[in-house]
């Protein structure tokens, strides 16, 4: 197992699009933070969804996607949202 598939809801699959984006560590991710790695994720993967950036989050809090707070879900669609359309922001 790599050290980012120990993380809490990041497969296999998670793992590949975050190596491709220079993510490849806990670290790295934990540095980031959900919404930058998820920004990068867009630019290179533009179908990536809310529910990727659920996942994310979860990873760097240690949570399952599916129990984050009403609250934390809509803060991190709102981030969503501010990305659609701008799929080429650098950030």
């Amino acid at each position: 197992m790599s050290e980012l598939t120990a993380l809490m809801n990041i497969g296999k699959e998670m793992e590949r699009k975050l190596q491709s984006v220079g993510i490849d560590s806990t670290g790295q991710l934990a540095a980031l933070g959900a919404k930058q790695a998820f920004a990068r994720l867009r630019e290179r993967y533009p179908n990536v969804c809310l529910v990727h950036l659920y996942v994310l989050e979860g990873a760097v809090t240690n949570t399952e996607y599916h129990c984050l707070s009403e609250e934390k879900k809509k803060e991190l669609k709102a981030f969503s949202d501010s990305l659609k359309g701008s799929c080429c922001n650098h950030i």
